[in-house]
């Protein structure tokens, strides 16, 4: 060996003597530690090579067997099944900021109307509330729930307190929801999520789509390394599972439930249905419906639209696998917080998941949940081999590369069956680096599938300092059912869009100063039956059409003014149906290109603007009008009477050309009638028969039915006869006819008479 003077007394010490003896004794040490490893990695090894292997034999049997003949279901097929009602439930615990984002995203993204958003909060996290209190005036399909003990419990726990909610929302609805779908705070939903869960909900009792992250910085391991998981996890192992066992892991987003599944889960746990011990509730409902004997399915559905078509794709990227239906959020950047959350999730699916489900009479099913449950030493195992790989290589390339080196005994002489053992363990490692590569290239692109290589090591590392934390919770607590829920905060994408509450109609009219506090305050005291706070302070004459509109107008940040039938271009007419316009309470007025102006009476929710906007195919711009001009248009355009002989329109003209009435007096009587013409939903809800988040569902049910809206919630069930008849009476008294308005004029009610029977034999 090469001595150089410098270091020719350390390696003539006894001390270096030491080392070198110590090391020695080291690597001999190693080779068993090496040989207890590779063995435990060839079992590891093989049992994923297993899964590898039957997965491809399955997808090419698949594909020549069915698609390469049939082809895939086009996306359009799942347009066929009419809406049924969804819920959304989402627990949240210090999401102050998340939840109108997520509720904006939904509504302008989401190809689908009926459905309402159940946010679980805390009584002791005033933040998020107060944050979902301003949502849910800007969003009536998102309902505040507040949990009956303080916060931070398990999300189990939250999201019984909001299945609770749901349900009393039904009563008070008299309605039930099809579908329960689990999302997180910071999900952002594929447009075509709900109408997958809506096509599948009546067959399938669990349905759960792919979970994607979102993409960091490369240099972000961390954050990455969920990226390769979860594209290995779910375009591989779960789908397998699914097809082999029969049994789906929910991923605790993106899972919808059946109305059955959860009605059976409610009976099991005696009214309670997520174990609320659980760190892993997912998992356990998962279990627990299988065993029950219910369907799941883990769905892989691609939407191959005109948007697909015409965005950038990565090199290798899959057609169709990206363009999955699928969720996407973003993971934890940071080590200690994706270490907390896999600690969790340890705890929750092998200690807790092996403590509640023991093993079954299913083989399969057994051999899944070993795979769950190995993970307790292969994460370690994995960690410590990657180690002892790292020093083999380092003490390679020493003896390569580094001159008179000094010669080891190699822990692989004359054991030719450890080579070979360490060459299998190599191939069967390059096999697991194919798989995460090609999978992880399939949605994100070759750059990414290549740097997953990169980020092993980390993953271990995570893997292995979760492993150990979870270990010593376990210990510490004696009980993993003990172990306290760990929330994991996310990040959630910026939206441009500023989420603001709307301002109190009464407080904009008294800033405009059309009233007086004094007068608010009396108008809130005295508020006309049936009507709201702006119709009733119209109906008593404290405030005139015009500001009540002006008012709504400021409100909602939108423009306003008066309309006349003129206004009405029969193109506009002629592409909103009538079903439509009064199903979204619009009077369609002009087409310019691709943008199209309507008016409304009052606010539009963003879920039913971009609804409108789907079925129309344009734009829509929206005008807030004086109070009736809507509801008389509607008439006049889309409901006219064949039974009524003359139009309210054509009576106060024919008065006026027979004398009864003077020309400059008319456009005063015709506002009059005009501005006390309601929509007979606002006495509904005004009355409190029906709730405005109901009223959307109910209207979006009605759209298919003949009868007359009252008849249709009689024939539901929703209202009974006498409430209807009440309401129908109430409506009459206030919002006059023309005769009625004829007659306050001075015009008898035989001279009325005439007018009507004489315009009647002229159109004749």
């Amino acid at each position: 060996m090469r001595q150089g003077a410098l270091w020719q007394p350390f390696l003539e010490s006894p001390t270096f003597l030491i080392l070198l003896t110590a090391f020695a004794t080291y690597l001999y040490g190693l080779k068993y530690i090496a040989v207890a490893l590779a063995l435990a990695m060839l079992i590891s090894g093989l049992d994923d090579l297993l899964i590898d292997v039957v997965y491809w034999i399955r997808r090419l049997k698949r594909y020549f067997r069915y698609y390469w003949r049939n082809g895939y279901m086009a996306y359009d097929e799942l347009y066929k099944v009419e809406e049924k009602p969804l819920a959304i439930m989402v627990p949240a615990w210090q999401e102050h900021g998340v939840i109108g984002n997520m509720a904006l995203l939904a509504a302008t993204t989401l190809d689908y109307e009926n459905y309402q958003i159940f946010v679980g909060t805390y009584p002791n996290d005033p933040s998020t509330q107060e944050d979902v209190d301003e949502v849910c005036a800007r969003f009536p399909n998102v309902h505040k729930v507040v949990c009956a003990r303080p916060g931070p419990t398990s999300k189990a726990d939250c999201l019984n307190n909001i299945l609770d909610a749901i349900l009393q929302f039904e009563q008070s609805a008299n309605f039930h929801f099809a579908g329960f779908i689990l999302h997180d705070a910071e999900d952002v939903l594929s447009a075509m999520e709900l109408r997958l869960f809506n096509y599948l909900v009546g067959r399938k009792d669990l349905i759960q789509i792919p979970v994607y992250p979102f993409e960091r910085k490369w240099t972000n391991f961390t954050s990455m390394t969920y990226i390769d998981e979860f594209a290995e996890l779910h375009g591989k192992d779960v789908p397998l599972r699914e097809a082999l066992a029969g049994q789906v892991p929910s991923a605790g987003v993106g899972t919808c439930f059946s109305r059955r599944g959860v009605m059976a889960l409610l009976e099991d746990g005696d009214g309670i249905a997520f174990d609320v011990q659980s760190l892993t509730e997912d998992y356990d409902i998962g279990l627990r419906l299988a065993a029950k004997g219910m369907e799941g399915i883990f769905v892989r559905f691609s939407v191959l639209d005109e948007q697909a078509r015409a965005r950038p794709k990565r090199m290798l990227q899959g057609y169709r696998a990206a363009n999955v239906i699928c969720v996407r959020e973003y993971f934890p950047d940071t080590l200690w917080a994706a270490v907390r959350q896999k600690t969790r999730w340890i705890i929750g699916i092998i200690y807790q998941g092996y403590k509640t489900h023991r093993w079954t009479k299913s083989p399969l099913l057994n051999y899944f949940l070993w795979r769950d449950r190995k993970g307790l030493l292969s994460n370690f195992l994995s960690f410590l081999a990657m180690l002892v790989f790292i020093q083999l290589v380092l003490l390679w390339l020493y003896e390569v590369f580094w001159p008179d080196p000094w010669q080891f005994l190699s822990i692989f002489s004359e054991d030719k069956w450890l080579v070979w053992l360490l060459a299998i363990n190599f191939v069967l490692m390059l096999n697991r680096i194919f798989q995460r590569v090609f999978f992880v290239t399939s949605f994100y692109g070759l750059r990414q599938g290549l740097l997953s290589i990169l980020r092993l090591f980390w993953a271990n590392l995570i893997n292995f300092l979760a492993n150990w934390r979870a270990l010593i919770q376990v210990l510490s607590h004696g009980d993993p059912r003990r172990v306290a829920w760990d929330k994991t905060s996310h990040d959630f994408p910026s939206v441009s869009v500023l989420n603001r509450a709307l301002r109190p109609l009464g407080q904009i009219l008294v800033e405009q100063g059309v009233i007086t506090p004094e007068q608010l305050t009396q108008a809130l005291e005295n508020r006309t039956v049936g009507l709201r706070l702006g119709g009733s302070m119209l109906h008593q004459g404290l405030i005139s059409a015009e500001q009540l509109a002006a008012a709504l107008a400021a409100q909602n940040n939108v423009s306003w003014r008066s309309i006349g039938f003129a206004d009405c271009s029969p193109e506009a007419l002629a592409r909103v149906p009538a079903a439509m316009a009064l199903r979204y309470a619009v009077l369609p007025l002009v087409i310019e290109g691709s943008l199209l102006t309507v008016a409304r009476e009052e606010g539009f929710d963003p879920v039913s603007l971009a609804a409108l906007e789907r079925r129309t195919g344009l734009s829509i711009q929206y005008i807030i009008v004086p109070r009736g001009q809507v509801v008389v248009g509607l008439r006049h355009y889309y409901q006219r009477d064949e039974q009524e002989s003359i139009t309210p329109s054509a009576l106060l003209e024919r008065a006026v050309t027979c004398g009864l009435v003077a020309k400059t007096q008319a456009p005063q009587l015709w506002d009059k009638y005009v501005s006390r013409q309601l929509f007979f939903a606002e006495i509904l809800v005004s009355l409190g028969h029906i709730s405005p988040a109901a009223k959307g569902v109910l209207l979006l049910r009605h759209e298919h039915s003949t009868l007359k809206f009252g008849e249709f919630l009689v024939q539901e069930g929703t209202i009974t006869q006498a409430l209807l008849d009440r309401a129908l009476e109430l409506q009459q008294q206030l919002q006059p006819s023309m005769e009625m308005v004829l007659q306050q004029h001075g015009v008898s009610a035989v001279q009325v008479e005439a007018l009507k029977q004489e315009q009647g034999q002229i159109h004749v």
